[in-house]
C-alpha cells in the first residue's frame, strides 16, 4: 500500500449561480479521488471550524475511506470558504474576495502532524498554502515524497528554489511554461507534470517529454476540482507502475468525470 497525505485545504465551496454550497478544497478533492484505488491508504490534514461546513467535510471523510484522525476542528472556528462563479462554458472564475481562509489562515502544524507526515510516503500539498513552508522544512528532514500543485504560479525564480525538494511538480500551464519544466527536468529528479486544459497535459522525466491528450467530454459543467481530480489519478496511478503514460491516461480520464457534475469530486 502506499500512504498519502493530503494537506491542508478544506473549504466549503459556495456557487453562487445556485447557491449550493458543497465540500471542497483542494486537499479534499484530491482524497476523494485517491481513495478510490486499492493500493492507496489516504489520510487528511488540515483545520476547519466548529460549524455546518465544517460537520459537512466530516461527514464526507466518513462516508469515504479516508483517515482523517489529522483533521483538527477548532473550537469556535470558521471553516474556510471559496465563492465559485461559473461560466457559460463551465470554467469557473473567482470574484475578488472570493476567498476566506477561516481557521486556514492561522493553523500551524504540530509536532504530532509533522509525525504524521513522516509516515506517509507521499504528501500532497499546495504551493499557495499557508502551511507550505512548514510542509517544504518537514520534507527536507523527513523521507516521505513530496507533491505540489503549483497552480497558476509563473514566478519560475521562486519556484525553482523549492524543486530539489519537490518530487511531483504539478501545474496548470501553458506553452511558456513547457520549455521551463523540460530544462527543470534535466536538473532535478523529480516528475515535471503540465496540464493544459482541453490540450492535454505533458510530463517531462530527466528531460524525455511525454504528451497524452485529454478525454473529451459532452459538455462541460464545472471545472472545479478537475486539477484535483487529474493530479489525484496521475500519481495513485504512477505509485503502483511507474508507468508515466499510463499514468497521464489516468489522470485524464478522472478529471473528465470530474468536468460532467459540479463540485470538486
Amino acid at each position: 500500500m502506499t500512504r498519502i497525505l493530503c494537506m491542508p485545504t478544506l473549504c466549503a465551496d459556495i456557487f453562487e449561480h445556485s447557491g449550493e454550497i458543497l465540500p471542497g478544497g483542494e486537499a479534499l478533492n484530491f482524497a476523494c479521488i485517491a481513495c478510490r484505488y486499492d493500493h492507496v491508504d489516504v489520510s487528511l490534514l488540515g483545520a476547519i471550524g466548529e460549524d455546518e461546513p465544517g460537520r459537512h467535510i466530516q461527514q464526507v471523510i466518513r462516508d469515504r475511506r479516508i483517515d482523517g484522525r489529522n483533521v483538527h476542528v477548532i473550537p469556535g472556528g470558521a471553516t474556510a470558504t471559496h465563492k465559485i462563479s461559473i461560466d457559460e462554458h463551465g470554467d469557473r472564475y473567482f470574484k475578488p474576495g472570493a476567498w476566506n481562509g477561516g481557521v486556514l489562515n492561522t493553523y500551524r502544524l504540530t509536532a504530532h502532524d509533522v509525525t504524521a507526515m513522516n509516515t506517509a510516503d507521499i504528501v500532497f500539498c499546495t504551493w499557495y498554502s499557508p502551511n507550505f513552508r512548514e510542509a517544504l522544512e518537514a520534507r527536507k528532514q523527513g523521507g516521505f515524497r513530496l507533491a505540489i500543485d503549483f497552480d497558476i504560479e509563473r514566478d519560475f525564480m521562486k519556484m525553482e528554489s523549492v524543486l530539489p525538494w519537490v518530487d511531483f511538480f504539478m501545474i496548470s500551464g501553458d506553452d511558456s511554461v513547457l520549455p521551463v519544466a523540460r530544462a527543470w527536468s534535466e536538473k532535478y529528479d523529480g516528475l515535471f507534470n503540465v496540464t493544459l486544459a482541453e490540450r492535454g497535459s505533458v510530463t517531462y522525466y530527466h528531460g524525455k517529454e511525454y504528451r497524452v491528450s485529454a478525454v473529451p467530454v459532452d459538455k462541460v459543467i464545472d471545472t472545479t476540482g478537475c486539477g484535483d481530480s487529474y493530479h489525484a489519478g496521475f500519481i495513485c496511478s504512477y505509485v503502483k507502475d511507474g508507468d508515466i503514460t499510463a499514468a497521464m491516461h489516468e489522470g485524464s480520464r478522472v478529471a473528465s468525470e470530474t468536468l460532467s457534475h459540479v463540485g470538486g469530486f
